[in-house]
């Protein structure tokens, strides 16, 4: 019987040697991917920090956006570092071409700012005159896709745009003065806000942040408090609050933190370098040859903040900058209704870091925090499956919350001062 048995074994194909270590290592690969990509992720409604008001109580009434799941693509949607990238590689897909009209204005120093106005595409839906007045991210402008897309939609729902241009980052456009955009110099976004409330008499404006610009808008509200007549609201999405906060944690390595800080810098050294002979090159300057070297040869922020940024504001040294240019010691000026919203698996901003929004929502009855569990860095892609949509969770939602505020403003039983537009929560 035992000789029929080991005939029969004999007779059996033999297994490959390695079929467990294949098995072994696919299956690690399978958990790594699950793992990275975040796919056993629930999608859920954004988490919201505020307090119980009127105003508020509307808002979540009227404004579904925010009681609503944010669905991002299955696949690779709930990675923060691919919506990341993606945006920053692609912007957004199928992306309109907007028609503006762009205004030059000259500045006391001899800087030229230059934005663009977008008119509405039909009549907004309470009939009244609203403008976005918005400010894109680090060296960006109004032909940036992401920007693009969020002015055509907001046409298409009755507000007129206004994109601020920062100085020095559209590539067609040459510097007039030794100076370029930095993290918080409010002074071509008050140009533009001046130029629109005189063109534009009877606008109540939407204010409107991404990223660096969310800093810059938050600022130039909490600066002073005539700088909110008119204003119907403030949106800022995905920006850090506190510039040196930011930057130290822009140094660690966790979540890829210095890689993005060195893509980063290399982006802002060629938007420099695009325009030395203006910035090194004039008796005006506060730059030299020796910080032209110290730029080529920087790999961070940091490096390039304490060589060539600070300067053009004459500061003496680079925590002076970082604080100064920050918005955090100005938020809480800020009266009308301020929508701040960040993403957990923003790459390029630390947790640290949303304990500010989080305890303004707290203290103060005009913020909402809105916190969602994806969505990366200015990313916010939805979509199915794979391929994602157009339009993104970040621009219907701002549209959604100025529509719901507008809607508010037309309560009979709400008071509503079109001169300051202060609202009684």
């Amino acid at each position: 019987l035992n000789i029929e048995v080991m005939a029969s074994l004999e007779e059996l194909p033999l297994l490959p040697v390695f079929d467990g270590v294949k098995l072994a290592a696919l299956a690690t690969v399978l958990y790594v991917i699950v793992r990275s990509l975040h796919l056993k992720s629930s999608p859920a409604p954004p988490h919201v920090t505020y307090q119980d008001t009127p105003l508020n109580r509307f808002l979540f009434k009227s404004c579904q956006i925010l009681t609503q799941e944010y669905i991002p693509p299955l696949l690779w949607g709930k990675s923060g570092h691919i919506q990341t990238v993606l945006y920053g590689k692609m912007g957004r897909v199928a992306t309109p071409k907007p028609c503006g009209v762009r205004t030059f204005l000259p500045m006391e120093d001899g800087a030229t700012m230059t934005f663009d106005i977008f008119e509405a595409l039909g009549d907004h839906s309470t009939q009244d005159d609203i403008t976005m007045v918005i400010c894109p991210g680090i060296g960006n402008h109004s032909e940036k896709q992401y920007i693009r897309t969020f002015v055509d939609h907001s046409q298409r729902k009755g507000y007129r745009c206004a994109v601020l241009n920062h100085l020095g980052a559209l590539p067609d456009i040459e510097l007039t003065s030794p100076r370029m955009f930095t993290y918080g110099c409010t002074w071509e976004f008050a140009a533009m806000v001046s130029h629109i409330k005189r063109e534009f008499p009877q606008t109540l404006m939407a204010v409107v942040g991404f990223s660096l610009g969310g800093n810059i808008v938050c600022k130039f509200l909490g600066e002073r408090h005539s700088n909110q007549e008119r204003v119907l609201c403030c949106v800022s999405v995905c920006q850090g609050y506190s510039v040196l906060r930011a930057q130290e944690t822009f140094l660690q390595w966790d979540q890829g933190r210095r890689l993005y800080n060195f893509l980063l810098a290399s982006k802002m050294k060629k938007i420099i370098l695009a325009h030395r002979d203006t910035l090194f090159g004039t008796k005006s300057s506060r730059l030299d040859d020796a910080d032209l070297n110290r730029l080529r040869a920087a790999t961070s922020l940091m490096q390039i903040d304490d060589t060539i940024m600070r300067k053009f504001h004459d500061y003496h040294s680079l925590k002076e900058y970082y604080e100064t240019e920050s918005c955090v010691q100005y938020m809480h000026n800020i009266s009308v209704p301020l929508l701040l919203v960040n993403a957990v698996d923003d790459p390029l901003v630390h947790p640290s870091l949303l304990a500010i929004p989080r305890t303004l929502a707290d203290k103060k009855a005009n913020v909402l925090f809105v916190l969602t569990q994806h969505g990366g860095h200015l990313g916010f892609f939805e979509g199915a499956v794979l391929l994602p949509k157009p339009l993104t969770w970040i621009d219907k939602l701002i549209v959604s919350y100025t529509d719901t505020l507008c809607q508010w403003g037309r309560q009979p039983d709400l008071l509503l001062n079109k001169t300051n537009c202060m609202y009684i929560c």
